[in-house]
């Protein structure tokens, strides 16, 4: 099975509107590009752009269908068009959410979250070897963004997380801006959270902008990949890779787009901030 790393680059989410100048210039800096699985698995013509590209940039391949943390378990359709995708792209990661999306056949708009319990925990590794069995790929799984928690789990999110990747073999992909997301909608210390991951099984970043919106008079943060990288989470991220060390990482842009040049400029910064933070460069502070 493959590790389920790559080479620590950093690059950014590929998206339809970019695809065209990314195929005529060819930007060097970039080192990673990472795609939407869902969005390549029927066919399409587009999927020959990847293989184009992957020529001379590492490919990520990012799904958000399997509803890993669904009672039931993936379907059986979707993984053999996944597989059947990742066959032909051969891309260095592949990665998925914490989360669920489908019930008896629906599918969902959203990720939704799951209770960290030992019964959910025990599903989600299930599911998760599942996966990996007929992807024969380790996955790296996302930590989500909430918006709610449940009452009746036991668990601490990063110790699931930390948990199921001792079970399954599987990575973490640890999204820094989700992090940050959490602590200013719930409390919860991203830094306490960092500490509780095992630093052998995180191999992967991801950056992304949120934004703001009222909920009953109170302020929380969306996260909806729709603008840029806030100067905490740089920080954060700082003080991550300072922890983990260098980690492939992708700078996400969902709804907004900017001209390609914004993003591979903030996919630069990842790198200085990465190169920075590898030498154990002096603590840095986030608010």
């Amino acid at each position: 099975m493959a590790n389920g790393q790559s080479d620590p680059a950093a690059g950014i989410g590929l998206r339809s509107a970019h695809i065209d100048e990314m195929l005529s210039t060819r930007p060097p800096s970039l080192g990673l590009l990472e795609v939407h699985a869902e969005n390549y698995m029927s066919g399409s013509p587009a999927v020959a752009a990847l293989d184009n590209l992957r020529r001379d940039y590492a490919l990520s391949v990012h799904g958000v269908g399997l509803s890993l943390g669904g009672a039931g378990e993936p379907d059986p359709d979707h993984l053999a068009r996944l597989k059947a995708l990742t066959e032909r792209l051969e891309p260095n990661l592949i990665s998925e959410h914490l989360a669920w999306s489908v019930h008896v056949g629906i599918y969902f708009n959203d990720l939704l979250p799951l209770p960290y319990t030992e019964e959910s925990l025990r599903i989600a590794c299930r599911n998760v070897d599942r996966a990996q069995d007929v992807l024969r790929r380790r996955l790296l799984i996302e930590n989500p963004a909430i918006y709610l928690r449940f009452r009746h789990a036991t668990i601490d999110e990063p110790v699931f997380l930390a948990e199921l990747a001792a079970r399954t073999g599987c990575s973490i992909l640890c999204d820094v801006n989700n992090l940050y997301v959490n602590w200013k909608n719930f409390g919860l210390d991203p830094v306490a959270y960092l500490d509780a991951l095992p630093r052998e099984a995180v191999g992967e970043f991801h950056l992304a902008g949120h934004h703001k919106s009222d909920a009953d008079g109170h302020t929380i943060l969306i996260d909806d990949h729709g603008a840029p990288v806030v100067e905490p989470v740089w920080a954060l991220y700082e003080h991550a890779v300072r922890q983990f060390g260098r980690r492939a990482t992708i700078v996400e842009r969902d709804t907004n787009l900017p001209p390609l040049g914004e993003l591979i400029a903030e996919a630069g910064r990842a790198t200085q901030i990465a190169e920075r933070g590898a030498v154990k460069s002096k603590p840095v502070a986030f608010a």
